[in-house]
């Protein structure tokens, strides 16, 4: 190993990562009086320089459609939120023999809270009793009851808006009032309720009116490139701004962690980074650790934390550090709806998400497949070069004035709609260091392993039985390529596309079957904790964000009063 250059000063708290889990903790410990140091393996981010909310395709090079035109239809990097990509130069990932998954990563200060697309739905008690419920799974160390408190300080800090709707799938929280539902969305409402399926107001962390001097939303749609005025939730703009602000937080960008230093006492005492602009090796010191890098980042600096005290990597007695790796079940169908060719142009005002969506309405009767899925509905027209005018210019061939006619009448009168299910975890789904591959910083990369059960492909036969009554009813056809055979039964996406890969590092009453306590506190470790979704037992049918903010307010909470007490 190179020399480590040694940072002299020993903070209170080191925080790795600087998404959902990283800036809740940053704010909660540094109101609470301690001194943060947060190491962020990318760069730090500038708003009005870096996102890219109102620009147009003619101002961006090659008008926005790359060389030779090659980027036309995709969401590429030149019009979203920066430093999230897929793939990352010097930076791989291995995937097992006949395993299909993805992982999406964020390399900037908020992390994946600048690319999310701030749905924001609370987890239902049931769903932290799936084993209770159903047999299968596990069950939470903790109950609804107990978290439910911070999601309404949550809710409450960063603005979520939505509707009191009193459903057992779909708790009610501390909402905004919602937007009202556009053209398309009005469509799918009255198809919903003729097909006999609930379609409710969405729940997003949008602000719909100011707070916290954050002004409400000015509904151009456009939250996928980044929000100047800081009106969607970002933990760059709404949590780690006033954590900086009590003089208590040092950021330390373009930080890869490498390795989580124990001491002879057992306790964790320092992280060894990479300094990605100099490559030189430096390591910080703290009395607590925060670990919320991403569930399989986490994982990953777990695992790569090897020690004659934790020779499988740290807090990794139990043996289950990168197992129970789960991500959301995905299945889409598209309909269209020949009566919105006579809709005229209008301006879709709105955010940029869906003002509606299909919460999980199955609860109260027997399916072929266990647990449940919500639907998220898209539609209408969004900024040329970005959106669905793209796919309509693909579909159609021709020349001339013909041509833009026909691209022009079937813009808008598509409307797209997302199943999200929840998955079992089952023992061929988890993530491993790969034996033979480092990434450019020389650091051990994950590998990956990954099959769908039985049980999601049948969910995801019924998102797309759903998704054909539901358009049917409204009057339009569906449209899917959706078969149950080849690699994706019924349309199932590969492991990882829905970026909501959890549980990694699982909490539990059992040290011998789980990594952390029910405050997010490693058994083996009692400095430590890791608050992002590598804690989660199970994903329910939410996207995680929102829980993930609760568990990380939660767990620091906790951690404040251990460290007040000296008990770390």
């Amino acid at each position: 190993m190179a020399q480590v250059s040694r940072s002299a000063k020993a903070y209170d708290v080191c925080i790795i990562g600087s998404g959902a889990a990283g800036g809740a903790a940053a704010k909660v410990l540094t109101d609470g009086g301690l001194n943060v140091v947060m190491l962020e393996a990318g760069p730090r981010l500038n708003p009005e320089k870096d996102f890219k909310m109102f620009a147009w395709p003619y101002q961006l090079p090659h008008r926005g459609v790359g060389v030779g035109g090659k980027l036309r239809g995709e969401l590429n990097s030149e019009f979203m939120a920066p430093n999230g990509a897929w793939e990352i130069e010097g930076e791989p990932y291995t995937s097992a023999p006949g395993s299909r998954f993805r992982w999406f990563r964020s390399r900037i200060v908020g992390g994946r809270t600048n690319h999310w697309g701030r749905i924001a739905l609370r987890f239902a008690p049931v769903d932290f009793k799936s084993r209770s419920t159903d047999g299968m799974g596990d069950d939470w160390p903790i109950t609804y009851e107990e978290i439910a408190p911070y999601y309404d300080k949550v809710e409450s800090y960063i603005g979520v808006f939505g509707s009191k709707e009193n459903i057992p799938s779909a708790p009610d929280g501390v909402f905004m009032p919602p937007p009202k539902p556009r053209c398309t969305e009005t469509l799918v409402q009255k198809a919903c309720a003729k097909a006999k399926v609930l379609c409710i107001p969405s729940r997003m962390a949008i602000l719909t009116k100011p707070l916290n001097g954050r002004p409400a939303c000015h509904y151009c749609a456009q939250c996928g490139r980044g929000c100047v005025t800081a009106s969607n939730f970002s933990s760059s703009q709404v949590m780690i701004p006033p954590a900086q602000a009590t003089g208590r937080l040092t950021l330390i960008t373009n930080a890869m962690a490498r390795e989580i230093v124990v001491g002879k006492n057992g306790k964790a005492e320092a992280v060894d980074y990479i300094d990605k602009t100099s490559r030189e090796e430096k390591r910080v010191n703290a009395k607590a650790f925060v670990l919320a890098a991403s569930a399989c980042e986490s994982a990953r600096l777990l695992l790569n934390s090897r020690s004659a005290s934790f020779p499988d990597g740290l807090a990794n007695s139990s043996g289950v550090v990168g197992r129970y790796l789960t991500d959301t079940v995905g299945s889409s169908g598209t309909g269209y709806f020949p009566q919105l060719e006579k809709v005229p142009p209008h301006n879709h005002d709105g955010v940029g998400g869906m003002h509606v969506y299909v919460p999980w309405w199955k609860f109260d009767r027997k399916n072929d497949f266990l647990r449940g899925y919500h639907i998220e509905v898209y539609g209408g027209r969004s900024m040329p070069g970005v959106g669905e005018f793209d796919g309509v210019c693909d579909e159609f061939e021709g020349y001339g004035a013909s041509l833009k006619q026909k691209c022009r009448s079937m813009y808008g009168t598509f409307i797209g709609f997302e199943g999200r299910g929840e998955m079992i975890p089952n023992e061929h789904c988890y993530c491993d260091i790969d034996p033979d591959t480092v990434d450019q910083w020389g650091i051990p990369v994950l590998r990956f392993h990954w099959q769908w059960s039985d049980n999601e492909i049948k969910m995801a036969k019924d998102m797309q039985e759903t998704f054909r009554s539901i358009i049917e009813a409204g009057g339009g056809t569906f449209l899917s390529s959706a078969t149950a055979d080849g690699p994706r039964p019924y349309g199932i996406a590969d492991g990882g596309v829905i970026i909501h890969e959890i549980g990694t590092a699982r909490t539990g009453s059992n040290p011998k079957t789980s990594v952390l306590n029910k405050y997010c506190q490693a058994h083996d470790v009692k400095n430590l904790f890791v608050t992002d979704g590598a804690a989660f037992v199970s994903n329910a049918d939410k996207n995680p964000t929102l829980t993930i903010l609760a568990l990380s307010w939660r767990a620091s909470e906790y951690l404040l009063s251990e460290a007040k007490k000296g008990n770390l």
